[in-house]
């Protein structure tokens, strides 16, 4: 078999299949720690599993549901189902400008200069939308059910893109669910104009977000985030330390003012790239107060590779860019990978593609020894922290959104991430074809 077979019109069972059992519910054989492989029969009704069921000999699964067994039954020849996926940490309003301000260099602050060039020149309302929904429409053929994007926020832009958002959550509605986070530098919430950001963005059911980095005392500054966000009642993100300067350790503070402020578990911080650089004692400490607090850590690989360690006259990177994932997961912080910029002067490349994500975070961050429950970083404890059901694990009773790759084994669908898949929502197949980038040529102007 060289394709999926075809998914009939109303219930069916998805025999011979395997799943992760990092992937799975605890009430149906799952492991979130395991990478280990089973064989599996779900039984899809209504758009939802009704009923999984590892096989116990043969390929036969034991089914206490008679019915069942009358069902079509769709052979997957051992290939891989996996929950749809959440993504914790994206831009959707850069996204797909890299054709108007390819940024040549690679280097973060040049990156800054031409965002800054191409927001005042060309993000009015219709650029911005046209842009969000073209990404949008990746992610979803792709197999993302969730995504959390950060809003350029400074200035005007505020009142154009959250509005933009805003529609586009209504019109994604039942095939991603949206989450915006205010993207701003820390002082961009001092007196009346903080205020009224906080308010924009609380009036549209966000996030409130900063940039800190390099920071040598942001205490008093992130009192003020944490005050605005209190008195709203709203969960936080930052950009941390997206830097290898070692002595940014914005992170750290971060996480004492979660703890001043009660706010545990309603904290993420992304990049903490500078984790990676700092003595071992002085990171040891930092990730100590990090579980204390309760904060989430969102990596972002394939950006940070990108980015970090740049330098003129062609010298080859030193060091990966990325935060430490192994020791933040093996000390209990909850870690999740996203997909970040794409195609933006961030980042040249990216398709919000979770698959690739999961494939690149592996390899970059030798992931794979042992690959444990990795998978979970894309999929569960992004959904966690989002606090969404989408996009979290395989079991009964749950809804039939679904991700089946023809690979068979982690080797596989590692060695071959761009390989046949099979995106399923409420038992449906996923019909839609990635959109073609000629599509954007209007908004070259």
């Amino acid at each position: 078999m060289t394709s999926f077979p075809s998914i009939p019109g109303g219930d069916y069972r998805l025999i011979n299949a395997t799943v992760p059992l990092c992937l799975l519910e605890a009430a149906d054989g799952g492991n979130a720690r395991s990478d280990a492989l089973a064989s599996a029969t779900l039984t899809i009704r209504a758009g939802k599993i009704q009923r999984l069921a590892l096989d116990t000999h043969a390929g036969v699964a034991p089914d206490d549901d008679a019915a069942a067994s009358n069902l079509p039954a769709l052979d997957l020849d051992r290939g891989m189902i996996w929950p749809v996926c959440a993504d914790l940490h994206t831009h959707l309003d850069k996204g797909q400008t890299w054709f108007r301000v390819p940024n040549t260099s690679g280097r973060w602050q040049d990156a800054l200069a031409l965002v800054a060039r191409d927001r005042g020149a060309f993000w009015n309302a219709a650029d911005v939308a046209a842009r969000m929904d073209f990404s949008l429409r990746c992610a979803f053929v792709h197999g993302t059910a969730a995504i959390r994007t950060h809003i350029d926020s400074m200035g005007p832009q505020a009142d154009i893109s959250w509005p933009v958002l805003a529609r586009m959550g209504d019109r994604w509605t039942g095939r991603i669910a949206l989450q915006g986070v205010s993207l701003a530098m820390l002082d961009s919430y001092a007196g009346e104009e903080g205020e009224g950001l906080a308010d924009l963005v609380a009036d549209h059911g966000g996030i409130l977000g900063a940039v800190v980095i390099d920071d040598a005392d942001p205490g008093a500054a992130l009192d003020r985030v944490f005050g605005l966000a209190r008195d709203r009642n709203l969960d936080l993100d930052f950009h941390a330390d997206e830097t290898d300067n070692p002595h940014s350790n914005g992170l750290e503070a971060i996480a004492e003012a979660t703890i001043r402020f009660g706010w545990q578990g309603r904290v993420t911080a992304g990049h903490c790239c500078s984790l990676a650089c700092r003595p071992a004692g002085d990171a040891e400490r930092t990730i100590a107060r990090v579980v204390a607090a309760g904060v989430a850590v969102v990596s972002l690989p394939m950006c940070n590779m990108y980015l970090q360690d740049r330098s003129e006259g062609g010298r080859t990177p030193r060091w990966r860019g990325v935060t430490l994932l192994q020791e933040l997961a093996a000390a209990g912080v909850p870690v999740a990978i996203g997909s970040d910029n794409t195609r933006d002067p961030f980042y040249a490349y990216g398709d919000l593609d979770p698959v690739e994500v999961f494939t690149q975070a592996v390899r970059i961050a030798q992931l794979d020894s042992p690959l444990g429950g990795w998978a979970r970083a894309i999929t569960a404890t992004p959904a966690s922290i989002m606090k969404t059901s989408v996009g979290a694990l395989l079991g009964s009773g749950r809804d039939a959104d679904l991700i089946v790759f023809r690979a068979r084994s982690w080797s596989e669908l590692l060695s071959r991430p761009g390989g046949p898949r099979l995106v399923i929502r409420g038992g449906r197949p996923v019909t839609d074809a990635l959109p073609d980038y000629r599509e954007l040529d209007g908004l070259r102007r």
